[in-house]
């Protein structure tokens, strides 16, 4: 395997900021060209996917690029087609949607924790390469992605996990039954591999060891998939002359201001 360019922690940031400046280029082209994107983040607990998320959306339109995280089912959606509570995200002509964690739960969570029956497990293996040939079919551009992190990494991200209380809300119950059944989750992605990973829709393995290696080369690859062209979309922009008029303003004193508790200072 070729071994990439070292990078300091300098010039990852660097190189993130150039990586995100170009995915504004390539929603631009989205948007323009009314194509239509969804990109699919699976992997292990811990894997890095929501980081990897946050920093492809870090500078993009919300309006026209959204993550979807489907929550678990209601009474109503279990009775539903499976695949129908995702269809519903799909996007429109000029957007993107980013799925954290996909239809494929029902290959790995709802297999490996009893959620699914063996019926339905063994219809969404025969039949999800059809969905995903259908999504293709209609124009929409498919990326699946699988977050590959070691045993080891997972482990010691589990112990900071706990430790950090802006992060014990990631742990749930399913993550420790997760870790407890990590053979059965190993054997379920492998089987999910052999069904679905197909030339039409193929798994893109990213290395997720390294946090920040994993988001260069992931968003390198997505932007190397997608045929953008640079717009001039705004072109020079110039801003009007600002508005006068004689208008008394209310006094600052009859606003509801909230305490001034930090003042930070300029060095």
């Amino acid at each position: 395997m070729p071994v990439g360019q070292e990078l300091t922690v300098r010039e990852y940031e660097k190189e993130l900021l150039r990586l995100q400046t170009e995915l504004v280029y390539m929603q631009e082209w989205i948007v323009a060209n009314r194509k239509r994107l969804v990109v699919l983040f699976e992997g292990r607990d811990t894997a890095g996917k929501d980081g990897a998320i946050k920093r492809i959306t870090a500078f993009l339109n919300p309006r026209t690029c959204r993550v979807v995280a489907v929550p678990t089912p209601s009474e109503r959606e279990q009775s539903q087609w499976y695949f129908q509570r995702y269809v519903a995200h799909l996007p429109a002509a000029g957007e993107i949607v980013l799925f954290d964690r996909s239809w494929y739960n029902r290959a790995g969570v709802e297999r490996v924790m009893g959620f699914c029956t063996e019926a339905e497990y063994e219809e969404f293996l025969r039949f999800c390469p059809a969905f995903e040939q259908a999504l293709h079919n209609d124009g929409i551009m498919l990326v699946k992605y699988w977050l590959s992190v070691s045993d080891e990494e997972q482990e010691r991200r589990f112990k900071k996990r706990l430790s950090d209380p802006r992060k014990r809300w990631k742990f749930s119950t399913i993550d420790l039954q997760g870790r407890a059944r990590w053979v059965d989750y190993a054997e379920a992605k492998d089987r999910m591999f052999t069904h679905t990973d197909t030339d039409r829709s193929p798994w893109h393995v990213v290395e997720a060891d390294d946090k920040r290696s994993a988001r260069l080369n992931l968003i390198s690859h997505l932007l190397s998939l997608v045929p953008y062209e640079h717009l001039d979309v705004l072109g020079p922009v110039k801003l009007p002359a600002r508005q006068r008029r004689k208008y008394q303003r209310p006094l600052k004193s009859t606003q509801r201001e909230i305490p001034t508790r930090y003042v930070v200072r300029a060095r």
